[in-house]
């Protein structure tokens, strides 16, 4: 199983990017996907999570109404699109796979699989 996380980079407050995570060697449209993302000396922290019909979706507190998950099981391919980013926003992101209930959506020790991780900074 691979994920590939990719679309990070530098961006100025306010400033938008749009994460994306392929996978590959599972059957993407049974796993329910994440993002996580970790700050440097912080834990890793869960973002968002979409289940695998796409039907619902989770989010962090901080992130609602800035950050949309969204899936293309056609393409194997989930997306994070974040708006109005914040310089505390900065992370590194993770895109993560695994069959999940609801309660666990938000534990990584809920998910079997990880991408890479792609580096997302945000200056003020």
């Amino acid at each position: 199983v691979q994920l590939q996380a990719s679309g990070g980079g530098l961006v100025q407050a306010g400033g938008s990017l749009r994460l994306s995570c392929a996978a590959s060697g599972l059957t993407f449209s049974s796993y329910d996907m994440a993002w996580f993302r970790q700050a440097p000396g912080k834990e890793r922290e869960f973002v968002a999570a979409i289940r695998w019909s796409g039907g619902r979706k989770y989010y962090v507190d901080s992130v609602k109404g800035r950050f949309t998950i969204s899936r293309d099981n056609a393409k194997n391919t989930v997306y994070l699109q974040m708006n109005s980013l914040k310089p505390e926003d900065t992370a590194v992101y993770y895109c993560a796979a695994g069959r999940v209930i609801t309660s666990a959506s938000s534990s990584p020790a809920a998910y079997n699989y990880w991408g890479q991780g792609t580096l997302v900074t945000v200056s003020s």
